[in-house]
Protein backbone atom coordinates (compact mmCIF):
# COMPACT_ATOMS: atom_id res chain seq x y z
CA UNK A 1 0.00 0.00 0.00
CA UNK A 2 2.93 2.11 0.35
CA UNK A 3 4.85 4.44 -2.70
CA UNK A 4 2.57 6.34 -5.30
CA UNK A 5 -0.16 4.88 -7.60
CA UNK A 6 -1.88 6.28 -10.88
CA UNK A 7 -5.19 5.37 -9.76
CA UNK A 8 -6.73 5.43 -6.90
CA UNK A 9 -10.07 3.88 -6.58
CA UNK A 10 -12.72 4.69 -4.09
CA UNK A 11 -15.07 1.65 -3.67
CA UNK A 12 -14.88 -2.26 -4.81
CA UNK A 13 -18.24 -2.45 -5.54
CA UNK A 14 -20.21 -2.46 -8.83
CA UNK A 15 -18.16 0.13 -10.43
CA UNK A 16 -14.84 0.14 -8.67
CA UNK A 17 -13.94 -3.88 -9.43
CA UNK A 18 -14.57 -2.74 -13.37
CA UNK A 19 -12.12 0.15 -12.79
CA UNK A 20 -9.71 -1.77 -11.43
CA UNK A 21 -9.94 -4.08 -14.21
CA UNK A 22 -9.32 -1.62 -17.11
CA UNK A 23 -6.99 0.55 -15.28
CA UNK A 24 -4.60 -2.20 -15.03
CA UNK A 25 -4.76 -3.81 -17.75
CA UNK A 26 -1.61 -1.96 -18.40
CA UNK A 27 1.48 -3.31 -16.59
CA UNK A 28 2.81 -0.06 -16.48
CA UNK A 29 -0.16 1.78 -14.87
CA UNK A 30 -0.20 1.07 -10.65
CA UNK A 31 -3.47 0.77 -9.46
CA UNK A 32 -4.90 0.87 -5.58
CA UNK A 33 -8.61 -0.43 -4.94
CA UNK A 34 -9.45 0.35 -1.85
CA UNK A 35 -12.93 -0.97 0.22
CA UNK A 36 -14.17 -0.28 3.57
CA UNK A 37 -15.55 -3.84 4.01
CA UNK A 38 -14.19 -7.68 3.81
CA UNK A 39 -13.23 -10.05 1.27
CA UNK A 40 -16.13 -11.58 -0.28
CA UNK A 41 -15.19 -15.06 1.18
CA UNK A 42 -18.58 -15.98 3.33
CA UNK A 43 -21.04 -18.37 1.85
CA UNK A 44 -23.70 -16.49 1.96
CA UNK A 45 -22.52 -14.58 -0.97
CA UNK A 46 -22.26 -17.32 -3.47
CA UNK A 47 -25.62 -18.91 -2.59
CA UNK A 48 -28.27 -16.85 -4.03
CA UNK A 49 -30.87 -17.08 -1.76
CA UNK A 50 -28.17 -16.09 1.17
CA UNK A 51 -29.44 -12.30 -0.07
CA UNK A 52 -32.24 -12.92 2.83
CA UNK A 53 -29.43 -12.94 5.55
CA UNK A 54 -27.46 -10.44 3.80
CA UNK A 55 -29.98 -7.82 3.73
CA UNK A 56 -29.32 -7.54 7.43
CA UNK A 57 -25.52 -8.73 8.29
CA UNK A 58 -23.21 -6.00 9.64
CA UNK A 59 -20.50 -7.67 8.55
CA UNK A 60 -21.29 -7.45 4.38
CA UNK A 61 -23.54 -4.36 4.79
CA UNK A 62 -23.71 -0.81 5.93
CA UNK A 63 -27.23 -1.29 7.08
CA UNK A 64 -28.04 2.46 6.74
CA UNK A 65 -31.49 4.26 8.04
CA UNK A 66 -33.01 7.04 6.23
CA UNK A 67 -34.21 10.11 7.70
CA UNK A 68 -37.82 10.38 9.25
CA UNK A 69 -39.73 10.14 5.26
CA UNK A 70 -42.60 12.86 5.94
CA UNK A 71 -44.53 10.99 3.08
CA UNK A 72 -44.85 7.80 5.03
CA UNK A 73 -46.02 9.00 8.20
CA UNK A 74 -42.45 10.12 9.91
CA UNK A 75 -41.32 6.43 9.53
CA UNK A 76 -37.45 5.73 8.74
CA UNK A 77 -36.97 2.77 5.60
CA UNK A 78 -33.82 0.78 6.19
CA UNK A 79 -31.17 1.36 2.89
CA UNK A 80 -28.51 -1.82 3.13
CA UNK A 81 -25.60 -1.05 0.70
CA UNK A 82 -23.03 -3.73 0.58
CA UNK A 83 -19.96 -3.12 2.64
CA UNK A 84 -17.68 -5.88 1.17
CA UNK A 85 -15.66 -6.45 -2.19
CA UNK A 86 -18.12 -6.66 -5.14
CA UNK A 87 -19.97 -3.35 -3.08
CA UNK A 88 -23.73 -4.12 -3.40
CA UNK A 89 -23.47 -6.49 -6.04
CA UNK A 90 -22.62 -8.98 -3.60
CA UNK A 91 -25.81 -8.63 -1.74
CA UNK A 92 -28.14 -7.64 -4.02
CA UNK A 93 -31.05 -9.56 -6.41
CA UNK A 94 -28.74 -10.21 -9.20
CA UNK A 95 -31.17 -8.96 -11.49
CA UNK A 96 -29.88 -7.23 -15.27
CA UNK A 97 -32.04 -4.91 -16.94
CA UNK A 98 -30.42 -1.91 -18.99
CA UNK A 99 -32.96 0.28 -18.69
CA UNK A 100 -35.03 2.25 -21.38
CA UNK A 101 -33.54 3.86 -24.12
CA UNK A 102 -35.08 7.60 -23.51
CA UNK A 103 -33.38 6.95 -20.24
CA UNK A 104 -29.91 7.47 -21.66
CA UNK A 105 -31.15 9.93 -24.48
CA UNK A 106 -32.56 12.05 -21.92
CA UNK A 107 -29.10 12.23 -20.21
CA UNK A 108 -27.44 13.35 -23.43
CA UNK A 109 -30.30 16.20 -24.45
CA UNK A 110 -29.76 17.65 -21.01
CA UNK A 111 -26.03 18.13 -21.92
CA UNK A 112 -24.27 14.97 -20.99
CA UNK A 113 -22.68 14.33 -24.28
CA UNK A 114 -21.96 10.74 -25.07
CA UNK A 115 -24.30 9.55 -23.05
CA UNK A 116 -27.30 8.22 -25.25
CA UNK A 117 -28.83 5.07 -25.44
CA UNK A 118 -26.38 4.57 -28.73
CA UNK A 119 -23.52 5.88 -26.75
CA UNK A 120 -24.18 3.21 -24.19
CA UNK A 121 -25.26 0.27 -26.16
CA UNK A 122 -21.67 -0.93 -26.65
CA UNK A 123 -20.85 -1.07 -23.16
CA UNK A 124 -23.89 -2.71 -21.93
CA UNK A 125 -23.09 -5.32 -24.52
CA UNK A 126 -19.58 -5.98 -23.47
CA UNK A 127 -20.43 -6.64 -20.06
CA UNK A 128 -23.09 -8.98 -20.41
CA UNK A 129 -20.49 -11.41 -20.84
CA UNK A 130 -18.45 -10.69 -18.11
CA UNK A 131 -21.30 -10.69 -15.70
CA UNK A 132 -22.42 -14.29 -17.21
CA UNK A 133 -25.91 -12.94 -17.58
CA UNK A 134 -28.20 -15.67 -17.45
CA UNK A 135 -31.65 -16.82 -16.76
CA UNK A 136 -32.48 -18.69 -13.73
CA UNK A 137 -31.89 -22.37 -13.61
CA UNK A 138 -34.93 -23.32 -12.08
CA UNK A 139 -37.46 -20.88 -11.73
CA UNK A 140 -40.48 -21.36 -9.34
CA UNK A 141 -43.81 -22.58 -10.81
CA UNK A 142 -45.58 -19.49 -9.01
CA UNK A 143 -43.67 -16.86 -11.51
CA UNK A 144 -45.74 -18.36 -14.82
CA UNK A 145 -48.93 -18.36 -12.88
CA UNK A 146 -47.90 -14.77 -12.34
CA UNK A 147 -47.38 -14.10 -16.29
CA UNK A 148 -50.39 -15.55 -17.16
CA UNK A 149 -52.33 -14.08 -14.97
CA UNK A 150 -51.29 -10.84 -16.50
CA UNK A 151 -52.22 -11.45 -19.63
CA UNK A 152 -55.99 -12.32 -18.59
CA UNK A 153 -55.65 -8.53 -18.32
CA UNK A 154 -53.68 -7.92 -21.77
CA UNK A 155 -50.46 -7.48 -20.03
CA UNK A 156 -48.12 -8.17 -22.80
CA UNK A 157 -45.30 -11.03 -22.34
CA UNK A 158 -41.87 -9.65 -22.76
CA UNK A 159 -39.33 -12.72 -23.06
CA UNK A 160 -35.98 -10.44 -23.05
CA UNK A 161 -36.40 -6.88 -20.68
CA UNK A 162 -32.83 -5.79 -22.10
CA UNK A 163 -34.21 -4.08 -25.02
CA UNK A 164 -34.28 -0.69 -26.02
CA UNK A 165 -37.77 -0.47 -25.06
CA UNK A 166 -38.62 -3.16 -22.67
CA UNK A 167 -42.40 -3.18 -21.76
CA UNK A 168 -44.19 -6.48 -20.47
CA UNK A 169 -44.19 -9.18 -18.19
CA UNK A 170 -41.83 -12.23 -18.28
CA UNK A 171 -39.05 -13.59 -16.07
CA UNK A 172 -36.15 -11.84 -15.12
CA UNK A 173 -32.28 -12.23 -16.23
CA UNK A 174 -29.81 -13.25 -13.26
CA UNK A 175 -25.94 -11.84 -12.68
CA UNK A 176 -25.60 -15.78 -11.93
CA UNK A 177 -22.77 -18.05 -13.20
CA UNK A 178 -23.66 -22.06 -12.52
CA UNK A 179 -25.69 -21.53 -10.01
CA UNK A 180 -23.96 -18.86 -8.18
CA UNK A 181 -24.10 -15.49 -7.57
CA UNK A 182 -21.60 -13.42 -10.11
CA UNK A 183 -20.98 -10.40 -8.57
CA UNK A 184 -18.82 -7.83 -9.93
CA UNK A 185 -15.88 -8.82 -7.74
CA UNK A 186 -16.36 -12.32 -8.91
CA UNK A 187 -16.12 -11.10 -12.48
CA UNK A 188 -13.97 -8.55 -12.59
CA UNK A 189 -11.35 -9.19 -9.71
CA UNK A 190 -11.19 -12.85 -9.26
CA UNK A 191 -9.21 -13.29 -12.14
CA UNK A 192 -6.77 -10.75 -11.57
CA UNK A 193 -6.16 -10.40 -7.82
CA UNK A 194 -2.57 -11.41 -8.41
CA UNK A 195 -1.02 -8.92 -10.93
CA UNK A 196 1.97 -6.86 -9.56
CA UNK A 197 0.67 -3.51 -10.56
CA UNK A 198 -2.48 -3.91 -8.98
CA UNK A 199 -2.94 -3.62 -4.90
CA UNK A 200 -6.47 -4.25 -3.73
CA UNK A 201 -7.12 -2.86 -0.05
CA UNK A 202 -10.10 -4.20 2.23
CA UNK A 203 -10.95 -3.11 5.64
CA UNK A 204 -9.70 0.71 4.84
CA UNK A 205 -12.50 3.37 5.00
CA UNK A 206 -11.63 6.44 3.06
CA UNK A 207 -12.19 9.60 5.94
CA UNK A 208 -11.29 11.98 2.92
CA UNK A 209 -9.84 13.47 0.15
CA UNK A 210 -6.08 14.62 0.08
CA UNK A 211 -6.09 17.79 -1.46
CA UNK A 212 -3.75 20.71 -2.79
CA UNK A 213 -4.93 23.57 -3.90
CA UNK A 214 -7.49 22.60 -6.78
CA UNK A 215 -5.74 19.27 -7.36
CA UNK A 216 -6.53 16.03 -5.61
CA UNK A 217 -3.27 14.19 -4.36
CA UNK A 218 -4.66 11.46 -3.02
CA UNK A 219 -6.79 9.73 0.25
CA UNK A 220 -6.43 9.39 3.60
CA UNK A 221 -7.93 5.66 5.20
CA UNK A 222 -8.40 4.68 8.43
CA UNK A 223 -8.11 1.11 9.94
CA UNK A 224 -8.16 -0.07 13.51
CA UNK A 225 -8.33 3.94 14.19
CA UNK A 226 -5.39 4.29 12.73
CA UNK A 227 -5.14 6.74 10.01
CA UNK A 228 -2.57 6.60 6.38
CA UNK A 229 -2.02 8.38 3.39
CA UNK A 230 -2.37 6.80 -0.21
CA UNK A 231 -1.00 8.79 -3.00
CA UNK A 232 -1.88 9.36 -6.73
CA UNK A 233 -0.19 10.44 -9.13
CA UNK A 234 -2.82 10.91 -11.66
CA UNK A 235 -6.25 10.72 -10.45
CA UNK A 236 -8.90 9.68 -7.53
CA UNK A 237 -11.44 8.13 -8.58
CA UNK A 238 -14.66 7.78 -6.19
CA UNK A 239 -16.62 4.77 -6.86
CA UNK A 240 -18.39 4.35 -2.92
CA UNK A 241 -21.94 4.60 -4.61
CA UNK A 242 -24.70 7.21 -4.40
CA UNK A 243 -23.83 7.50 -0.65
CA UNK A 244 -20.43 6.78 0.18
CA UNK A 245 -19.15 9.09 -2.94
CA UNK A 246 -21.08 12.08 -1.73
CA UNK A 247 -20.14 11.50 2.14
CA UNK A 248 -16.62 11.51 1.31
CA UNK A 249 -16.71 14.79 -0.61
CA UNK A 250 -18.77 16.35 1.91
CA UNK A 251 -16.17 15.07 4.47
CA UNK A 252 -13.11 16.27 2.49
CA UNK A 253 -14.49 20.42 2.45
CA UNK A 254 -16.69 19.62 -1.06
CA UNK A 255 -19.75 20.80 -1.52
CA UNK A 256 -22.31 23.84 -0.17
CA UNK A 257 -20.56 26.48 1.26
CA UNK A 258 -23.13 26.47 4.53
CA UNK A 259 -23.10 22.79 4.91
CA UNK A 260 -19.43 22.32 4.93
CA UNK A 261 -19.22 25.57 7.36
CA UNK A 262 -21.50 23.86 9.87
CA UNK A 263 -19.48 20.76 9.44
CA UNK A 264 -16.52 22.56 10.52
CA UNK A 265 -13.98 21.62 7.94
CA UNK A 266 -11.98 24.15 5.81
CA UNK A 267 -13.87 24.40 2.64
CA UNK A 268 -12.09 23.11 -0.64
CA UNK A 269 -14.74 23.85 -3.13
CA UNK A 270 -18.16 25.42 -3.06
CA UNK A 271 -20.31 22.80 -5.12
CA UNK A 272 -23.92 23.37 -4.33
CA UNK A 273 -25.04 20.03 -6.17
CA UNK A 274 -22.75 17.48 -4.13
CA UNK A 275 -25.42 15.09 -2.14
CA UNK A 276 -28.53 16.61 -3.44
CA UNK A 277 -30.74 15.14 -6.51
CA UNK A 278 -31.18 12.09 -4.40
CA UNK A 279 -33.94 9.57 -6.26
CA UNK A 280 -34.97 6.09 -5.31
CA UNK A 281 -37.72 3.91 -6.66
CA UNK A 282 -40.25 4.04 -4.42
CA UNK A 283 -42.09 0.73 -3.69
CA UNK A 284 -45.41 -0.64 -2.35
CA UNK A 285 -45.52 -4.65 -1.76
CA UNK A 286 -49.02 -6.48 -1.90
CA UNK A 287 -48.39 -9.39 0.16
CA UNK A 288 -50.58 -12.71 1.00
CA UNK A 289 -50.41 -15.50 2.60
CA UNK A 290 -51.27 -19.05 0.88
CA UNK A 291 -53.11 -22.55 1.28
CA UNK A 292 -50.91 -23.56 -1.20
CA UNK A 293 -47.16 -24.52 -0.41
CA UNK A 294 -45.98 -23.95 -3.98
CA UNK A 295 -44.39 -20.67 -3.18
CA UNK A 296 -41.29 -20.72 -1.00
CA UNK A 297 -41.81 -20.99 2.42
CA UNK A 298 -40.87 -22.88 6.15
CA UNK A 299 -44.13 -25.28 6.94
CA UNK A 300 -44.23 -28.54 8.60
CA UNK A 301 -45.54 -30.06 5.43
CA UNK A 302 -42.61 -28.25 3.41
CA UNK A 303 -39.42 -29.59 5.24
CA UNK A 304 -39.15 -32.68 3.24
CA UNK A 305 -39.09 -30.63 0.12
CA UNK A 306 -36.18 -28.07 2.09
CA UNK A 307 -34.28 -30.98 2.83
CA UNK A 308 -34.14 -31.85 -1.19
CA UNK A 309 -33.78 -28.69 -1.89
CA UNK A 310 -30.73 -28.21 0.24
CA UNK A 311 -29.05 -31.52 -1.37
CA UNK A 312 -29.93 -30.03 -4.89
CA UNK A 313 -27.72 -26.62 -4.16
CA UNK A 314 -24.96 -28.43 -1.93
CA UNK A 315 -24.39 -31.00 -5.46
CA UNK A 316 -25.45 -29.36 -8.54
CA UNK A 317 -25.77 -25.91 -7.62
CA UNK A 318 -29.71 -26.00 -8.51
CA UNK A 319 -33.27 -25.39 -7.02
CA UNK A 320 -34.39 -23.21 -3.98
CA UNK A 321 -30.81 -22.19 -3.14
CA UNK A 322 -30.24 -20.77 -6.22
CA UNK A 323 -32.72 -18.75 -6.42
CA UNK A 324 -33.03 -14.66 -6.36
CA UNK A 325 -36.44 -14.59 -4.60
CA UNK A 326 -37.02 -11.51 -7.31
CA UNK A 327 -37.43 -14.28 -10.04
CA UNK A 328 -40.02 -12.58 -12.83
CA UNK A 329 -41.70 -9.33 -12.80
CA UNK A 330 -42.02 -6.48 -15.42
CA UNK A 331 -42.78 -2.83 -16.94
CA UNK A 332 -46.39 -1.80 -17.15
CA UNK A 333 -48.23 1.49 -17.77
CA UNK A 334 -50.28 2.71 -14.51
CA UNK A 335 -52.55 4.16 -17.17
CA UNK A 336 -52.81 3.60 -20.90
CA UNK A 337 -51.98 7.47 -21.43
CA UNK A 338 -48.28 6.95 -20.02
CA UNK A 339 -46.15 7.23 -22.75
CA UNK A 340 -44.29 4.48 -21.72
CA UNK A 341 -44.04 2.22 -18.49
CA UNK A 342 -43.62 4.20 -15.43
CA UNK A 343 -44.58 0.94 -12.98
CA UNK A 344 -42.11 -1.96 -12.30
CA UNK A 345 -43.41 -5.23 -10.67
CA UNK A 346 -40.77 -7.88 -9.14
CA UNK A 347 -42.87 -10.90 -7.81
CA UNK A 348 -41.29 -13.01 -5.21
CA UNK A 349 -42.90 -16.79 -5.07
CA UNK A 350 -42.89 -16.93 -1.15
CA UNK A 351 -44.08 -14.55 1.45
CA UNK A 352 -41.95 -11.84 2.48
CA UNK A 353 -42.23 -10.69 5.80
CA UNK A 354 -44.89 -7.39 6.36
CA UNK A 355 -43.39 -7.14 10.57
CA UNK A 356 -39.79 -6.50 9.86
CA UNK A 357 -38.51 -10.05 10.48
CA UNK A 358 -36.09 -11.69 8.29
CA UNK A 359 -38.11 -14.52 7.57
CA UNK A 360 -42.37 -15.52 8.56
CA UNK A 361 -43.83 -19.25 9.21
CA UNK A 362 -46.03 -20.13 6.06
CA UNK A 363 -45.89 -19.68 2.19
CA UNK A 364 -47.07 -16.80 -0.21
CA UNK A 365 -46.67 -14.43 -2.54
CA UNK A 366 -45.20 -11.22 -2.55
CA UNK A 367 -45.38 -8.60 -5.75
CA UNK A 368 -43.17 -5.75 -5.42
CA UNK A 369 -44.95 -2.88 -6.96
CA UNK A 370 -42.37 0.65 -7.60
CA UNK A 371 -42.38 3.75 -9.66
CA UNK A 372 -39.51 4.42 -12.10
CA UNK A 373 -39.12 7.71 -12.61
CA UNK A 374 -40.30 9.26 -9.42
CA UNK A 375 -40.84 13.06 -8.85
CA UNK A 376 -39.54 13.36 -5.41
CA UNK A 377 -35.80 13.87 -4.42
CA UNK A 378 -33.77 13.52 -1.33
CA UNK A 379 -30.48 14.17 -0.41
CA UNK A 380 -27.24 13.40 1.70
CA UNK A 381 -25.94 15.52 3.88
CA UNK A 382 -23.60 15.02 6.88
CA UNK A 383 -23.69 17.74 10.17
CA UNK A 384 -21.08 15.79 11.71
CA UNK A 385 -18.05 13.87 11.09
CA UNK A 386 -18.93 10.97 13.29
CA UNK A 387 -21.49 8.31 12.47
CA UNK A 388 -23.51 7.68 9.24
CA UNK A 389 -25.02 10.34 7.15
CA UNK A 390 -28.09 12.07 6.58
CA UNK A 391 -30.36 10.13 4.22
CA UNK A 392 -33.24 11.76 3.04
CA UNK A 393 -35.07 9.63 0.54
CA UNK A 394 -37.46 12.17 0.01
CA UNK A 395 -40.01 9.23 -0.29
CA UNK A 396 -43.13 10.55 -1.73
CA UNK A 397 -42.46 14.17 -1.29
CA UNK A 398 -44.07 14.40 -4.92
CA UNK A 399 -47.78 13.76 -4.76
CA UNK A 400 -48.01 12.25 -8.31
CA UNK A 401 -45.69 9.18 -7.11
CA UNK A 402 -48.21 8.53 -4.81
CA UNK A 403 -50.83 8.28 -7.36
CA UNK A 404 -48.63 6.30 -9.92
CA UNK A 405 -48.07 3.91 -6.92
CA UNK A 406 -51.54 4.10 -6.10
CA UNK A 407 -52.55 2.59 -9.81
CA UNK A 408 -49.86 0.41 -10.03
CA UNK A 409 -50.63 -1.19 -6.45
CA UNK A 410 -54.59 -1.44 -7.99
CA UNK A 411 -53.46 -3.21 -10.83
CA UNK A 412 -51.20 -5.68 -8.90
CA UNK A 413 -53.72 -6.67 -6.38
CA UNK A 414 -56.09 -7.32 -9.75
CA UNK A 415 -53.22 -9.75 -11.05
CA UNK A 416 -53.50 -11.44 -7.99
CA UNK A 417 -56.72 -12.14 -7.83
CA UNK A 418 -57.00 -14.04 -11.71
CA UNK A 419 -57.47 -17.37 -11.94
CA UNK A 420 -53.86 -18.57 -12.43
CA UNK A 421 -52.74 -17.23 -8.80
CA UNK A 422 -56.16 -17.70 -7.42
CA UNK A 423 -55.65 -21.36 -7.51
CA UNK A 424 -52.88 -20.69 -5.15
CA UNK A 425 -55.51 -20.07 -1.96
CA UNK A 426 -53.96 -16.23 -1.19
CA UNK A 427 -55.05 -14.50 1.46
CA UNK A 428 -54.11 -10.19 0.92
CA UNK A 429 -51.95 -9.38 4.03
CA UNK A 430 -50.72 -6.06 3.06
CA UNK A 431 -53.00 -3.71 2.37
CA UNK A 432 -55.13 -6.04 3.75
CA UNK A 433 -58.45 -7.43 2.62
CA UNK A 434 -60.05 -4.65 4.15
CA UNK A 435 -58.51 -2.04 2.17
CA UNK A 436 -60.85 -1.12 -0.36
CA UNK A 437 -60.93 2.75 -0.93
CA UNK A 438 -58.56 4.83 -3.04
CA UNK A 439 -58.10 7.08 0.44
CA UNK A 440 -57.91 3.55 2.24
CA UNK A 441 -55.00 2.47 -0.04
CA UNK A 442 -53.32 5.57 0.08
CA UNK A 443 -53.14 5.74 3.77
CA UNK A 444 -51.75 1.78 3.45
CA UNK A 445 -49.55 2.93 0.67
CA UNK A 446 -47.88 5.43 3.37
CA UNK A 447 -47.65 3.14 5.99
CA UNK A 448 -45.94 0.29 4.15
CA UNK A 449 -44.18 2.00 1.37
CA UNK A 450 -40.49 1.41 1.27
CA UNK A 451 -37.40 1.66 -1.35
CA UNK A 452 -36.07 -1.45 -3.41
CA UNK A 453 -32.86 -0.33 -2.85
CA UNK A 454 -31.73 2.03 -5.94
CA UNK A 455 -30.27 5.09 -5.02
CA UNK A 456 -28.70 7.14 -7.03
CA UNK A 457 -28.28 11.21 -8.48
CA UNK A 458 -26.41 12.36 -5.31
CA UNK A 459 -22.95 13.87 -7.65
CA UNK A 460 -24.98 14.83 -10.80
CA UNK A 461 -23.20 14.40 -14.16
CA UNK A 462 -24.27 17.69 -16.09
CA UNK A 463 -23.37 20.99 -17.21
CA UNK A 464 -25.38 23.13 -14.65
CA UNK A 465 -25.00 24.85 -11.60
CA UNK A 466 -26.40 21.82 -9.79
CA UNK A 467 -24.13 19.49 -11.30
CA UNK A 468 -20.94 17.42 -9.59
CA UNK A 469 -19.33 16.16 -12.64
CA UNK A 470 -19.37 16.42 -16.19
CA UNK A 471 -19.91 13.90 -19.43
CA UNK A 472 -16.49 12.96 -18.98
CA UNK A 473 -16.91 12.31 -14.80
CA UNK A 474 -14.58 15.12 -13.93
CA UNK A 475 -15.12 16.98 -10.93
CA UNK A 476 -16.27 20.50 -12.28
CA UNK A 477 -13.53 23.25 -10.31
CA UNK A 478 -11.25 20.11 -9.62
CA UNK A 479 -8.18 18.29 -11.20
CA UNK A 480 -7.29 14.64 -10.68
CA UNK A 481 -10.51 13.81 -9.11
CA UNK A 482 -13.99 11.90 -11.06
CA UNK A 483 -16.80 10.18 -9.40
CA UNK A 484 -18.33 6.92 -10.95
CA UNK A 485 -20.71 5.09 -9.96
CA UNK A 486 -24.93 5.29 -9.85
CA UNK A 487 -24.39 8.57 -7.61
CA UNK A 488 -23.87 10.30 -11.40
CA UNK A 489 -27.36 9.54 -12.81
CA UNK A 490 -28.74 13.03 -13.52
CA UNK A 491 -32.11 11.17 -13.50
CA UNK A 492 -32.93 7.32 -12.45
CA UNK A 493 -33.13 4.50 -15.04
CA UNK A 494 -36.39 2.95 -15.55
CA UNK A 495 -34.99 -0.44 -14.45
CA UNK A 496 -32.53 -2.10 -11.66
CA UNK A 497 -29.55 0.56 -11.13
CA UNK A 498 -26.99 -2.25 -11.16
CA UNK A 499 -26.39 -3.04 -14.51
CA UNK A 500 -26.24 0.34 -15.43
CA UNK A 501 -23.76 1.62 -12.85
CA UNK A 502 -21.28 -1.05 -14.11
CA UNK A 503 -21.55 0.14 -17.50
CA UNK A 504 -20.99 3.68 -16.39
CA UNK A 505 -17.80 2.58 -15.18
CA UNK A 506 -16.99 0.56 -18.91
CA UNK A 507 -17.45 3.39 -20.38
CA UNK A 508 -15.64 5.58 -17.85
CA UNK A 509 -12.79 3.59 -18.05
CA UNK A 510 -12.70 4.39 -21.59
CA UNK A 511 -12.47 7.99 -21.03
CA UNK A 512 -9.86 7.96 -18.50
CA UNK A 513 -7.36 5.87 -20.43
CA UNK A 514 -8.33 7.70 -23.28
CA UNK A 515 -7.29 11.00 -21.19
CA UNK A 516 -4.17 9.32 -20.17
CA UNK A 517 -2.89 8.86 -23.70
CA UNK A 518 -3.76 12.40 -24.17
CA UNK A 519 -1.80 14.08 -20.86
CA UNK A 520 0.95 11.67 -21.89
CA UNK A 521 1.54 12.53 -25.58
CA UNK A 522 1.59 16.19 -24.29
Amino acid sequence: MTGDFDYVVVGAGSSGAVLANRLSADPRTRVCLIEAGSKDTSWLIGMPLGLIWLAKDRRHNWLFSSTPQAGLGGRRVSIPRGKVLGGSSAINGMIYIQGHRADYDAWAAAGCTGWSHDDVRPYFAKLRETLSVSRLRDANPVDQDFIDAAARLQLRHCPDFNVAEPEGVGHYQVTQLGGQRHSSARAFLSGIANRANLSIVTDNEVTRLDIVGRRVRGVFVRRNGQEARISARGEVILSAGAIGSPDILLRSGIGAAAQIKALGVPLHLDLPGVGQNLQDHVDMMVICSSRSTMPYGISARALPRLAREGLRWAFARRGMMASNMVEAGGFVRSQPSEPRPDIQFHIIPGRKSHRGRMLEYGHGVSLHTCVLRPGSRGSVTRTTLDGAPGIDLGLLRDDGDLERLLRGVKLARSILREEPMARHGLTELVPGETVRSDAELRDAIRANARTVYHPVGTCAMGVGPRAVVDPRLKVHGLDGLRVVDASIMPTIVSGNTNAPAIMIAEKAADMILADGKLVLAA
